[in-house]
């Protein structure tokens, strides 16, 4: 949720190389296309709501009901919804350690998801134990079960993460650590989301030329094929070029949609 919507197309525009076209939630949305993929959505928020500007991924659901039902269950919280939205139901959450996530049901954009060529390239969860928080997610949005297009999880040794992979692509990584109790937003549990450009410098340059800033996320890396960007309002992103996605697709014996607001 952008306070300036049309600032915030200007600047994902020229930092990500994204067009932007109509949502079917109305007036007060747009969504991202990379090469004529839906990457994102864009809403304009109200004056009235002082909440900080963030990315906010969500996650597909076939019930959001029985979905926020089962947040509430396991102790995470429920702020706003479910509700009718647009063609579909959408909530807004957050987990037991406070990373805000949404739960989408409905198609508002066919064949808007995360993995491919043109769309985000993964999205990491920052907390205090992955385990703990893969236990959660597992259970809430069914991850690793017997249903067709369910995502798999994977415990990766080597960096003690956690991988979330769907169709053959690594889409999330889980990773824990001492995160300290500060009213930072990127010091606490959160979920980070990171886009995929061509080349990162160009990105960078681009968006510190519309008012962007570049900084350093806790626990990020960080690789020099990969930056930490904030764009004008606040909303922290990373860009990573081709190399920096390569590092996380699955091996060969291996085996969420991001939304602003």
């Amino acid at each position: 949720m952008a306070r300036d919507l049309g600032a915030a197309k200007e600047f994902y525009r020229a930092v990500l190389g994204w067009e932007f076209g109509p949502a079917r939630l109305g007036e007060g949305f747009t969504v991202g296309f990379s090469d004529g993929v839906p990457v994102a959505g864009l809403g304009a928020l109200p004056a009235t709501l002082t909440v900080p500007v963030a990315w906010t991924p969500y996650f597909a659901v076939d019930d959001a009901d029985v979905t926020a039902a089962r947040i509430l269950e396991r102790s995470g919280t429920v702020a706003v919804g479910p509700l009718a939205f647009g063609t579909g139901r959408a909530a807004l959450a957050a987990d037991r350690d406070g990373a805000v996530f949404g739960i989408w049901q409905g198609d508002a954009i066919p064949d808007w998801g995360m993995g491919g060529d043109a769309a985000p390239a993964w999205l990491e969860l920052r907390t205090r134990n992955a385990f703990d928080a893969a236990i959660f997610y597992g259970e809430v949005l069914e991850w690793a079960c017997d249903h067709a297009g369910c995502c798999e999880v994977a415990y990766v040794e080597e960096d003690n993460r956690i991988l979330l992979r769907h169709t053959g692509r690594t889409v999330a990584r889980l990773h824990g650590g001492p995160l300290a109790e500060e009213p930072d937003p990127h010091l606490r549990p959160r979920w980070h989301v990171h886009f995929r450009v061509p080349d990162v410098e160009t990105a960078v340059k681009a968006a510190v030329a519309l008012g962007g800033s570049t900084g350093t996320v806790p626990d990020s890396g960080p690789f020099p094929d990969e930056i930490t960007v904030r764009d004008p309002e606040g909303a922290a992103f990373t860009v990573a070029g081709p190399a920096g996605y390569s590092r996380f697709r699955p091996s060969a014996d291996a085996r969420a949609r991001p939304r602003r607001g």
